[in-house]
C-alpha cells in the first residue's frame, strides 16, 4: 500500500508557499460583461464572483500568503477583495495583497502574465517562500493545492504544471503536454493539429490549467532571463513553459478525481454560452460542482440582504420559481421563473416570465415581461412589456446573441450608464 503523506508534510509545504493569482486580463469573449470589470470580478453561481474559486481553494489548501495582481479595470475586483477578503490575520503572517500594475520596474503595464510576476520579484523576495503557485484568477474548479505541492517535491520537481485531461479532438484549441509514463513533461504544443495523447490513454490529451509550482530561486532566475531575452512576449504559456521544459524537471499534475479517477471539474468561462451553461449547470439535480459542499467552502462577500420572497397566488398572478436557484434579496411578484438562476436583489414584477437565463445582481425586471436564454447583467432595469429571446433578428439589433442564441443584455445597451462604479 503506498504511504500517505502527513498533514503535517503537507501543512509544511503550504505554509511555505505563496500562491500568485494573476486577475488582471480583459477577458474579451465575455464581450459586454467584461466591457467595465476585469474577468475574475464578473459574478458567478448566484452570490459569488469567479475570482472566489481561487481563492477559496488556496484558503481550503492552507496557503494564506496570496497576492492578487490586477490590472484591467480593476475597481470592482479590488472592492469585493477588499470587503470579502479581509478577514486574514496579518498578525499570524496571514495576507491576500493587491498587486496593482504600478509601474515598479518599468514604467508600463504589464506586458504579459510573466512579466507581471517578474514586476512583482521584490515582493515575492520580502515574503521569503519556498514556493510559488501561479494561478489563473478566471476559471471555476476546487482544487487542493496542497496535494499537488505533495506531489511536486515527491518527484524533486523543479516545475509543476496543472493539467485536464482533454478529448484529443477537442485538445488541438489548447496548449498540449507530452508526458512520458512518470507524467514527466517532454514537449508542449500550442494549439497542435495532432495533439499527443497520455500513456495509455489514447483518446485523451493532457491540457494546460495556467496552475503552476515553481521552486522560488529558479523561478526568479527564468524571469530575470526572460525579461532579458529581446523579442519574448513575457508569457508563460509562450515563452517561460516551453525553455523551461527543455532544461529542468517539470511534471505534469492530473486533474484527477483520487477516487473515481475521472476528470475532475473544470470549467473555463470564457465565453458568453460557457458562462451561461455553467450557471445553469448549477440548478441540476446532482450538479458536478456542489456549493453546498461544506468539506469545500466557496468564500465571498457576504452582503445581510432577507431571505427570497414570492408574493401573490392567483391563477394569472402567482409568484413561483421552478427548478431554479434564487438569492437572497430576490422578490419574485406575480411572475414565474423557471429553470433560472438568479443573483442577490432581483425583481421580477407582475405578469413576467423568466425561463432559461442567467440574472445577475441588482436587476429590475418589469410587468408583463419575457425572458428566454438570456444573461441580464448587473444593475440592469428591464421595462414593462420587454419581450427577450423570442426573436433574434429584433435581439440583435439592440443586444449581443451569442453564436448559440444566447441574448446578453447590460445597461449600456439599455441607455442606462450606471457603469462608473461596478
Amino acid at each position: 500500500m503506498k504511504k500517505q503523506k502527513s498533514p503535517r508534510f503537507v501543512s509544511n509545504l503550504t505554509r511555505n508557499t505563496l500562491a500568485l493569482i494573476m486577475a488582471g486580463g480583459r477577458g474579451e469573449r465575455l464581450k459586454h460583461l467584461t466591457k467595465w470589470r476585469a474577468k475574475p470580478a464578473v459574478p458567478f453561481g448566484g452570490k459569488f464572483r469567479i475570482i472566489d474559486f481561487p481563492l477559496s481553494n488556496c484558503i481550503n489548501s492552507g496557503i494564506r500568503r496570496i497576492g492578487v495582481i490586477t490590472q484591467y479595470k480593476a475597481h470592482s475586483l479590488i472592492l469585493h477583495i477588499q470587503r470579502g477578503w479581509g478577514h486574514l490575520r496579518g498578525d499570524f503572517g496571514e495576507f491576500v495583497e493587491l498587486l496593482p500594475a504600478q509601474q515598479r520596474i518599468e514604467a508600463s503595464w504589464y506586458a504579459g502574465t510573466a512579466d507581471s510576476i517578474y514586476q512583482n520579484l521584490d515582493i515575492i523576495r520580502s515574503h521569503s517562500p519556498d514556493y510559488v503557485l501561479i494561478l489563473a484568477g478566471d476559471h471555476i474548479y476546487k482544487m487542493d493545492y496542497g496535494a499537488m505541492l505533495a506531489k511536486h517535491v515527491e518527484s524533486k520537481a523543479d516545475v509543476t504544471i496543472g493539467c485536464i485531461e482533454v478529448h484529443r479532438e477537442e485538445a488541438s484549441a489548447l496548449g498540449v503536454m507530452g508526458v512520458g509514463k512518470d507524467f514527466r513533461i517532454h514537449s508542449f504544443a500550442e494549439k497542435p493539429d495532432q495533439p499527443e495523447t497520455v500513456p495509455g490513454r489514447p483518446d485523451e490529451s493532457l491540457c494546460s490549467m495556467g496552475i503552476y509550482i515553481f521552486n522560488t530561486e529558479l523561478l526568479f532566475e527564468l524571469l530575470i532571463r526572460d525579461a532579458d531575452t529581446p523579442n519574448s512576449s513575457h508569457d508563460f504559456g509562450k515563452d517561460i513553459i516551453p525553455y523551461v521544459i527543455k532544461k529542468y524537471r517539470v511534471f505534469a499534475y492530473p486533474f484527477i478525481n483520487a477516487s473515481s479517477g475521472i476528470q475532475s471539474y473544470w470549467r473555463d468561462v470564457g465565453t458568453v454560452d460557457a458562462f451561461w451553461e455553467a450557471n445553469l449547470e448549477l440548478i441540476g439535480v446532482t450538479p458536478e460542482l456542489n456549493l453546498y459542499d461544506d468539506e469545500w467552502p466557496i468564500w465571498t462577500s457576504q452582503e445581510q440582504l432577507p431571505p427570497a420572497k414570492f408574493i401573490f397566488d392567483d391563477d394569472k398572478r402567482r409568484g413561483m420559481a421552478i427548478d431554479s436557484m434564487v438569492s437572497g434579496g430576490c422578490i419574485i411578484s406575480g411572475a414565474k421563473v423557471r429553470h433560472s438562476l438568479l443573483f442577490s436583489n432581483v425583481t421580477v414584477d407582475d405578469y413576467s416570465k423568466v425561463e432559461a437565463s442567467v440574472i445577475l445582481p441588482d436587476v429590475t425586471i418589469g410587468k408583463h415581461c419575457k425572458i428566454y436564454h438570456a444573461v441580464i447583467d448587473k444593475g440592469c432595469e428591464i421595462p414593462d412589456g420587454t419581450i427577450i429571446g423570442k426573436n433574434e433578428e429584433e435581439d440583435k439589433k439592440r443586444f449581443h446573441v451569442s453564436p448559440n442564441g444566447v441574448v446578453l443584455v447590460t445597461p449600456d445597451m439599455l441607455g442606462q450608464a450606471i457603469h462608473h462604479v461596478r
